[in-house]
């Protein structure tokens, strides 16, 4: 350093000459690196930004790829829908196939939304469990078109009905909803990771102008540099209006495919509507149709069973005093009349399937032996009836009169499809089914009675139809057209399956599939039908709760023809009052259905120290079975009964009343229960 010092004070201008050589050798080359290596940095930022936006846009529209695929994948299903339900109206071979297309079609697509979601990880289990629940849905429309295409249409129906509502529809749905919003999601990040990108590009722009600027003045260091980099600016710039393009391009075609994913949804909201409208038209349509089969049948034969009984009682009254038998004959006749009426009530109550059986364990192949000289009376002596028993030990856990009614209604419609001459074969058997292999029939292990005639036979459109009620082929007065339903009411009561087969002049074959019981040692049912006589009971006071003055009066008289106490009550919130001030009272009649509250209601209503009196429910209208838990045991009389019905029923509830609640309360047979009102 002092050496320096000393050259230049010895030689200050060559110093200094020296200082400007290394300067202007020394600094373009500092600039030069210093502008390379800022022009290196502007172009790696401008390449990642030009693959950062680009790979944002892709990302962006595999969103819209994906939003696309999973509205057409929904649209498709519900015009698949929409098909179906056309075919099942129409019955139509080409809607059908149409339907299977279209379903098919929305399974393409299905697999279309699972390619393009396969590397999105977030999508994977939604689009998993939308396959899952597309194919239950699958499943449950091909059973529906089945039982269209071999002519179940009222089946059909109701199971479309029922699949409308279902619990995978309302899931494909839901599943479809979140796919498209996870997608909105992330494509809310892509459409902001696209804004930065952009960002970023306009960055490396002004960048690029921003060195332009130096290379211009770094052209007084040389021509070279500043043509360099002005060529250097160029090139930028072109990329970046390149990029520009792009990215208008790409907005134009996201716009066009929005545009096309409204009209769909558009479409889709059109459909729903129509579908909506069809099914609204379809159930007016059942509805319509029962009402005019019920009140036309009803109509017809309570007018004839009251015009046996108003014709009788009005005959009876005339002959009363001058020829008392002919007038008990008229009063026979009327009575016959109201039990004819009141038959026809539990025939269609159990064909609504809320008529209560009174079940026990039956040998199908001793009913059919016991009933052979009823068939013989019934029939007539031109038909040969022969038996073919395979039930062997196997029972069946059965109302017992109703059994022998539905057989013998199938009789007398084989006779009659054989004109009275001909062979009527009954025969039973043993089988094991699968679930869903018959009907609706659980696995397990099932007593046939068949019923084959050599008669006239079926064409298919009578053969679709013969459930239906009060739809018959005979001529007016023949028959009521409830025989075949009752039979397929009592059988589904009963958990079996009813199965026809037949043909024009060949016959007809009647299945019934019955569950094998294994249950021994049954409990009898405890809705009472008594036919024998009153039991002698002493006099006991009776609150009769009653809203209906009519049967009120007429209970009170049968009453005290019995020899009892009864004591009125016209409404169940005067019950209390009435046993609080009558301490004698043995035993409570009660009504089911009445205002306010109802005969169970009642009766857990009442304080404490009235709880241990006995009860005995009256009612009209027999209810689902598993509805019977309300009346706790308690014994329940169905109207219209009997003076004899009554005192029989009396007589159980006061000598045996605690015995047979709690032997009520244990038995959980699935055939043993209560009547309901």
């Amino acid at each position: 350093m002092a050496d320096s010092d000393h050259q230049f004070e010895r030689d200050p201008e060559g110093w200094a000459r020296s200082w400007r050589a290394l300067t202007r050798r020394v600094l373009p080359l500092l600039l030069a690196a210093l502008l390379i290596g800022s022009l290196g940095a502007l172009l790696y930022s401008a390449s990642n930004a030009s693959q950062d936006h680009a790979q944002a846009l892709a990302e962006q529209q595999s969103s819209f790829e994906v939003i696309a695929l999973a509205r057409g994948f929904e649209a498709r299903m519900a015009r698949a829908e929409v098909t179906l339900a056309r075919y099942v109206i129409s019955l139509d071979p080409d809607t059908g196939r149409l339907f299977q297309d279209q379903w098919r079609g929305a399974a393409s697509q299905l697999k279309a939304l699972t390619y393009a979601t396969r590397r999105s990880g977030w999508q994977h289990g939604n689009v998993e469990a939308l396959h899952y629940a597309f194919i239950q849905r699958g499943k449950t429309l091909s059973e529906i078109g089945l039982r269209t295409t071999y002519d179940q249409k009222m089946a059909a129906l109701g199971r479309f009905h029922q699949a409308g509502k279902s619990q995978d529809l309302r899931r494909i749905t839901a599943l479809l909803d979140l796919v498209i919003k996870a997608e909105n999601d992330r494509l809310r990040e892509r459409s902001l990771a696209v804004t930065l990108a952009g960002d970023r590009s306009e960055w490396v722009g002004k960048t690029s102008r921003l060195v332009g600027l130096a290379m211009l003045v770094c052209i007084l260091f040389g021509v070279w540099f500043a043509n360099t980099a002005f060529r250097e600016r160029r090139t930028a710039r072109r990329l970046a209006e390149a990029e520009t393009e792009r990215a208008d391009r790409l907005e134009a075609a996201v716009a066009a495919r929005t545009a096309e994913l409204s009209d769909a949804y558009d479409q889709l909201k059109r459909e729903s509507a129509e579908r909506a409208a069809a099914e609204h038209d379809l159930r007016q349509m059942q509805k319509m149709d029962a009402v005019g089969q019920l009140t036309g049948g009803i109509a017809h034969d309570f007018n004839n069973m009251l015009a046996v009984v108003v014709g009788g009682l009005e005959l009876a009254k005339r002959k009363f005093r001058l020829k008392p038998e002919e007038a008990s004959r008229h009063l026979d006749n009327a009575m016959e009349g109201a039990n004819r009426a009141s038959a026809l009530t539990r025939r269609l109550l159990a064909f609504a399937r809320s008529e209560p059986l009174l079940p026990s364990a039956v040998d199908p192949d001793a009913l059919l032996s016991g009933m052979a000289d009823l068939i013989d009376r019934t029939i007539g002596d031109q038909i040969t009836v022969r038996f073919a028993q395979g039930a062997s030990d196997w029972r069946i856990f059965v109302d017992q009169h109703q059994m022998e009614n539905a057989i013998l209604n199938l009789c007398v419609n084989a006779r009659d499809a054989m004109d009275g001459r001909g062979q009527l074969t009954l025969a039973t058997g043993q089988t094991a089914l699968a679930a869903g292999e018959i009907g609706e029939c659980a696995a397990g292990d099932y007593v046939t009675v068949t019923v084959i005639d050599d008669g006239c036979g079926m064409t298919p459109d009578v053969l679709a139809r013969v459930f239906e009620p009060f739809f018959t082929t005979k001529p007016v007065g023949k028959g009521t057209g409830l025989g075949l339903s009752q039979i397929f009411g009592f059988v589904r009561q009963c958990r079996g399956e009813v199965r026809i087969e037949s043909a024009p002049g060949e016959g007809s074959s009647v299945h019934l599939y019955l569950p094998r019981s294994v249950v021994e040692g049954e409990v009898a049912n405890a809705e009472v039908s008594f036919a024998r006589a009153p039991v002698e009971q002493p006099p006991t006071r009776i609150l009769v709760v009653e809203d209906d003055p009519r049967v009120l009066n007429q209970t009170m008289a049968a009453l005290s023809e019995l020899g009892h106490l009864p004591i009125a009550c016209d409404h169940p919130a005067k019950a209390a009052k009435l046993l609080a001030n009558n301490g004698d009272v043995g035993l409570i009649i009660s009504d089911v259905l009445m205002p306010d509250m109802t005969g169970p209601e009642m009766v857990k209503a009442l304080p404490a120290r009235f709880r241990h009196l006995p009860v005995l429910f009256v009612t009209g209208y027999a209810g689902d079975a598993n509805d019977s838990a309300d009346f706790e045991g308690h014994l329940v009389l169905r109207k219209p009964y009997t003076l004899m019905a009554l005192g029989q029923a009396l007589a159980t509830t006061l000598g045996g009343q605690a015995l047979y609640g709690q032997s009520l309360s244990e038995s959980h047979h699935p055939g043993t229960a209560a009547a309901a009102e």
